[in-house]
């Protein structure tokens, strides 16, 4: 009641408050009543005369040692006996006679405090301190009577002289864009520059390593001496990726190395890399191919046939499915007419803009030209520090590690009678077509249902969506579904090479394909277009003469990837893994005055590739128990076990 507020840019006094509401009435007559939530909340609505201190931060407060806040709010209590003559406030009791408001001054109250802090023991506390610290109260409130020293962080230029520093401003200037530039050569022209400002031995100088420290820390870190000038055509410091509101609005190419061991096309155990293009707005896997590292980059090509093509309308699929689903492991995380549904409702879309990391894929010329007739923008990945891997290229790796758990659960344990795997001793069990399926597999049936953080509304924080609901909700959010291509797009995306059709079909990468569209053009000579999956060698897509590509399919592809087959493939891996130790084991002999080359005669294996030979032999230490006369006999190399029908049907 009477006090004086600005509401409306007028003056009002308050003249009454009732049942929430505020009489005003202004200078010239006129009266108002105003609820009281909506007068305080009014812009440029203030009290006149009063000014509210502001609040303490927590976060602060803590920070503040305990002796320090203890001493603040003594100031507090003080500050308001010399004020009210109560320490408590208002209201708390009767003051003490010396601080009686009714009479004594506050200049005699202040001088009445000095007097009592200095009795107590306090140091260095005057009148002029008692009422300092007052007017800081009424401004600051209590956050003003903390001692601030213990807050204050270290300079970065340290205890330098300002006219130091600001000469070292100036050589950084002077020598900005100089190639050349030495940071003692920067030290020498700060020198020069003191002594011409303020006159020689005027300014002390500090010791040449200060200077050295103090050259670093006030130079640009983007622009250290000695190196270019940056101008405002260059490149500058990015400020991340733009924010992808729709699917397929920007995919994000990546590549992640896979710790899986992988049968070779020789029979060798070979490392893997996947590269996947990852959808940045929903987190859904467009396209993940399985490479080895050593081939380089997967072709930008490849990546735009996997992700713009559905499954379903890739001519063969259905076939395809059946026979890799028929050659993979027992164990299937969906049946066969599941999995089928499941990849007809996987995402696949043109993309907007193709985000490339660094050597994810290669790009020529043709590969532009597509990309250009599709529509689709390239971009490069935005830098980044050396060593950090990008948002991409994090997801990929925990879809990499995650995969590699799913991997290890999936193969077969090895049970007795069936030592004589000897890749599977390597840790190498799956071909490459066999993980490439069971990836697919894994991506569209625990991935793309699996929560993830990154895909959280921020209303919700606690409810993170799947790739799939993510997809679902933005394509509702966006009004526009990205088409994807044709079937008859595939093969086109694909690379091409020239290749004849003989008698036995065409020959491609060791691999034969033969289909009945080939027959009126065997043994001509012509060289047809032949378009092929680099990492996918089951079919082949050859253009003839009618100007359409027509799917070829491997010649032993029902077959090869039949259980049946599985066993002949590792048994052949088995062969090739004991050549290659009897290779090591002649060389170590010709070394050791062994096998010479042109003797006639064998030599024993190596300690070390015994126990290799022994489990190939189907044996314990080479030799074969229950005969006569001490009860074992040596087995000869290239001995074999015997083949156990129902061991290997429990593998199936």
């Amino acid at each position: 009641m009477g006090a004086q507020v600005r509401f409306e840019d007028r003056a009002w006094q308050v003249i009454g408050l009732a049942d929430g509401r505020v009489h005003l009435v202004a200078g010239d007559g006129a009266s108002a009543c105003v609820l009281a939530s909506a007068l305080v909340a009014a812009p440029g609505f203030a009290v006149i005369g009063a000014s509210a201190a502001p609040p303490v931060v927590p976060v602060l407060w803590e920070a503040v040692p305990l002796a320090a806040q203890e001493r603040a709010l003594a100031w507090l209590r003080h500050i308001r006996e010399v004020e009210t003559g109560l320490p408590g406030g208002p209201g708390s009791g009767t003051p003490r006679p010396e601080y009686d408001p009714q009479a004594f001054t506050l200049a005699q109250r202040e001088a009445a405090k000095a007097r009592e802090l200095a009795g107590l023991g306090w140091a260095r506390v005057s009148r002029t301190t008692v009422q300092r610290m007052r007017l800081v109260y009424g401004r600051q409130g209590l956050w003003g009577l903390v001692d601030k020293r213990h807050l204050r962080g270290p300079s970065p230029t340290g205890r330098a002289d300002e006219r130091v520093v600001a000469a070292v401003l100036e050589a950084l200037r002077r020598c900005r864009g100089r190639k050349k530039t030495t940071i003692r050569q920067v030290i020498e022209l700060t020198e020069q520059i003191v002594a011409d400002t303020h006159g020689p031995h005027q300014v002390r100088l500090p010791a040449r390593s200060s200077l050295y420290r103090l050259v670093k820390v006030l130079a640009d870190p983007a622009e250290p001496p000695g190196s270019a000038a940056r101008t405002a055509t260059a490149a500058g410091r990015a400020g991340g990726p733009p924010a992808a509101l729709r699917p397929a609005e920007r995919v994000q190419v990546a590549t992640a190395r896979l710790p899986v061991g992988v049968v070779g096309e020789d029979g060798a155990p070979v490392v893997v890399a996947v590269t996947a293009a990852l959808d940045q707005a929903s987190g859904c896997v467009l396209a993940a191919v399985l490479h080895p590292e050593q081939d380089g980059p997967v072709e930008l090509s490849v990546l735009l046939a996997e992700m713009a093509v559905p499954r379903p309308l890739r001519p063969g699929w259905p076939a395809l499915l059946e026979q890799a689903h028929a050659g993979g492991p027992a164990r299937r995380l969906m049946s066969l007419p599941d999995r089928s549904e499941a990849t007809a409702s996987r995402p696949a879309a043109v993309p907007e803009t193709l985000v490339l990391d660094r050597g994810p894929a290669g790009i020529t010329s043709a590969h532009l030209t597509v990309c250009e007739s599709l529509g689709i923008s390239l971009e490069p990945a935005p830098p980044r520090a050396a060593g950090a891997p990008s948002g991409a290229l994090r997801t990929l790796q925990v879809l990499a590690g995650l995969f590699t758990r799913h991997a290890v659960a999936a193969r077969p344990a090895v049970t007795a009678g069936q030592e004589d795997r000897a890749d599977e001793a390597d840790g190498v069990y799956w071909s490459m077509p066999q993980l490439q399926d069971l990836l697919d597999e894994w991506i569209t049936g625990v991935w793309h249902h699996r929560p993830q953080e990154q895909l959280q509304h921020p209303l919700l924080p606690r409810a993170g969506l799947t790739p799939k609901e993510m997809w679902q909700v933005l394509l509702g959010a966006a009004g526009r579904v990205p088409l994807p291509l044709a079937g008859q797009a595939y093969g086109e995306l694909l690379p091409a090479r020239r290749s004849a059709v003989t008698e036995s079909g065409i020959r491609l990468g060791g691999r034969r394909y033969d289909d009945a569209c080939l027959d009126e053009h065997r043994g001509r000579g012509d060289r047809f277009e032949v378009h092929h999956h680099p990492h996918d060698p089951r079919q082949v897509f050859v253009r003839l003469p009618d100007g359409q590509l027509h799917a070829v399919p491997w010649a032993q592809g029902e077959h090869g990837l039949r259980p049946f087959d599985e066993l002949l493939r590792r048994r052949t891996g088995t062969v090739l893994a004991h050549r290659a130790a009897g290779a090591r084991a002649g060389a170590d002999g010709g070394a050791d005055g062994g096998v010479q080359p042109g003797s006639d005669r064998a030599g024993r294996p190596p300690a070390a590739a015994q126990p290799r030979e022994a489990a190939a032999r189907g044996g314990t230490g080479g030799a074969v128990p229950g005969t006569a006369s001490g009860g074992t006999t040596a087995v000869e190399p290239g001995g074999l076990p015997v083949y156990d029908a129902e061991a290997e049907a429990g593998q199936w």
